[in-house]
């Protein structure tokens, strides 16, 4: 029996929804790069929030951007691949009037898909935990696409800030307070850096986190995802919490120290870059201080 990708037709357009968030629009790109490196002749749209266009922006792996994200028919897809899962994404598959509709027979509302993939597992043939790259990687592996290795994530930037030499950038930030580690800590881990490494610290805020505590450093504040690319582009060093800016960093081979707290640091941690992982389910202000600065002098980075 042919395989869904044997099926589609040469220049065939595939939508593949993956919404948001930044780190999970991160770690879609090995999925994609193998995907359009078995298939170049595919034309890949990514469906995705406004917010988050900059990740796939300059990607030779897509060949349109949509941010219409209203669950209109006939986009024109042979095949709508929904990466995402959620309530909008399903409709939106639902809804697009494309021959060929996939994803995870997991999802909520599954039926509705022509093609339901299994479990990652089952198709890396393995029974254990694992990453979020594999299980989106896994369903291009499904689809058709040849079992390979899964590259690192990929993204473009622009050229480096050079003005500020040698720097490592500081994500004190999380999505939840069990995911952030303590300010006061994040703190002496940059005096360290400055003082011991040569390395200035640089740090990353949101548009409603509060950068007070991190006045006696460099604070970028919710820079565009352009900007953001280029600075990680440059980086000797990243520190942060579990979160995106940490898989933005990966991407670019940026030597990684990332603290968890409750998530799986299996499904979550960096990948295909030099990386130290530092996790305590409890509660994440048991990691020291010295812990983190062991984590990153291991990781040899200086100035």
């Amino acid at each position: 029996m042919p395989s869904l990708l044997e099926s589609l037709p040469r220049g065939a357009r595939v939508d593949v929804i993956r919404l948001r968030s930044l780190g999970d629009c991160v770690l879609t790109t090995p999925a994609l790069a193998i995907l359009k490196a078995h298939r170049p002749d595919l034309r890949i749209n990514i469906v995705v929030e406004p917010r988050f266009v900059g990740v796939f922006e300059g990607s030779a792996d897509v060949d349109e951007i949509s941010v219409d994200l209203r669950p209109l028919k006939q986009r024109g897809a042979t095949l709508v691949l929904n990466l995402h899962g959620g309530p909008r994404s399903m409709l939106m598959t639902l809804a697009s009037g494309a021959k060929y509709r996939g994803g995870f027979a997991h999802h909520r509302y599954s039926l509705f898909y022509t093609h339901r993939i299994p479990r990652a597992q089952e198709i890396l043939g393995v029974e254990r935990r694992i990453h979020t790259v594999e299980h989106l990687a896994s369903a291009m592996f499904w689809i058709g696409v040849p079992r390979r290795e899964i590259p690192r994530a990929k993204l473009t930037a622009g050229p480096a800030p050079n003005h500020l030499g040698a720097y490592a950038v500081i994500h004190p930030f999380a999505s939840e307070p069990a995911k952030t580690w303590s300010v006061d800590r994040f703190v002496e881990v940059a005096r360290h850096l400055r003082d011991s490494s040569g390395l200035e610290p640089i740090f990353l805020a949101g548009p409603t986190s509060n950068a007070a505590p991190f006045s006696a450093f460099r604070v970028w504040r919710n820079v565009p995802l352009a900007y953001l690319k280029s600075l990680m582009s440059g980086a000797s060093l990243f520190i942060g919490n579990d979160s995106g800016p940490a898989h933005v960093a990966a991407a670019f081979g940026v030597p990684v120290a990332v603290l968890f707290g409750p998530s799986d640091p299996v499904a979550w941690a960096p990948w295909r870059t030099q990386s130290r992982v530092m996790t305590s389910r409890e509660d994440i202000n048991r990691i020291r201080v010295s812990d983190v600065i062991a984590a990153a002098e291991s990781l040899n980075v200086k100035a």
